[in-house]
């Protein structure tokens, strides 16, 4: 008699359980944003953090199956490392002309400077070296994103992981509302509102939120200024490879200081700046590579033990408020000295 055969056939037998749960759960959550949108007009907590927390809440009720859990590692690694690559595709090159030298060379070390802040800080609170590192990269980089690169390189645990994406979601939200008020306070033009929202807001949509009250030209520099963040990922991805490479005793391998995702969210990049991708593809990208990232939290939430991350949670919040403070007080200063008006 013929064995049934399930309708995934592209999908191996035992990734299809973990695979279907990831995706029911960031479906879940996708859905749960749409309804915030709907009711409130917008969404405070976004589908990437909705699907951690509603995947670490399954985990929680429920006793999973062993069944489950090949396709749940696989959507929390690959589908991952996917989605950044696709991540490539929404920064060229050309942008950071625009922005001029002195301006990125300041982002560069104001990144830089954020990172050696937030692990000192994270680490005289008493987390752990890679929570810390996690913590400080998210802090001074590009939040979710740049946690979720540097969790594999670093071989960090998944409560780590959910642990630092936890402040996200808080500091996010608080960064959109008090950004406006710091305009008025520090009396801010609609240049210097941008560049400060750039620098110090976590993701894109965020900063555009966060700089709209500076009108057009805010909003413009802001993202551009995101951009340029984003771009310092790559190279502090290779540096964290070569560290932990060392730290284990052992000489890391080129695929460990450069992981395959890394590489190709460059190659994408690169693409991208050489205009070989189709303008019309460029939203199919960004709209891909945020799907696979739901997705992949979703996954990263179903491995989670709450009880693990509830002790650290509290410490992790008021180490990433700390470093994010810095963070604005050295995004500030940048500002004035290079005299932007």
């Amino acid at each position: 008699m013929q064995s049934l055969r399930h309708p995934f056939n592209f999908i191996p037998g035992p990734l299809l359980p973990g695979i279907l749960l990831s995706v029911g759960v960031a479906a879940l959550a996708l859905a749960a944003a749409w309804a915030e949108r709907a009711l409130l007009g917008d969404a405070w907590l976004e589908g990437l953090v909705l699907a951690i927390l509603f995947g670490a809440a399954v985990s929680s009720l429920a006793r999973l199956h062993p069944a489950f859990r090949p396709g749940i590692d696989f959507c929390a690694r690959t589908v991952l490392e996917v989605a950044i690559v696709l991540l490539g595709a929404s920064i060229s090159v050309t942008a950071l002309g625009e922005a001029g030298f002195g301006l990125v060379g300041g982002i560069v070390g104001v990144v830089c400077v954020s990172l050696v802040a937030g692990y000192a800080i994270s680490r005289a609170l008493g987390l752990s070296p890679r929570l810390a590192t996690l913590v400080a990269c998210g802090n001074s980089i590009c939040g979710n994103s740049a946690i979720a690169a540097a969790a594999p390189v670093i071989h960090a645990e998944s409560d780590d992981v959910a642990a630092s994406l936890s402040f996200t979601a808080f500091l996010s939200i608080l960064a959109v509302l008090l950004l406006p008020v710091l305009y008025t306070l520090f009396g801010m033009s609609a240049l210097q509102s941008g560049v400060f929202a750039g620098l110090t807001v976590y993701a894109v949509p965020q900063v555009l939120a966060a700089a709209a009250p500076a009108g057009a030209v805010g909003i413009q520099i802001g993202t551009l200024v995101k951009l340029v963040r984003v771009l310092m990922l790559g190279p502090v991805i290779f540096l964290l490879g070569l560290a932990y490479g060392r730290q284990s005793g052992s000489r890391p391998s080129f695929s460990q200081m450069v992981p395959w995702f890394i590489l190709g969210f460059l190659a994408m990049m690169a693409l991208r700046s050489l205009d070989l991708i189709p303008a019309a593809a460029l939203p199919v990208t960004e709209h891909a590579s945020s799907l696979l990232t739901i997705v992949a939290m979703a996954a990263l939430g179903l491995t989670v033990d709450v009880r693990s991350v509830m002790k650290t949670g509290g410490r992790v919040v008021l180490a990433a408020l700390l470093s994010l403070g810095a963070l604005g007080l050295i995004s500030y200063a940048l500002i004035r000295f290079l005299g932007i008006a």
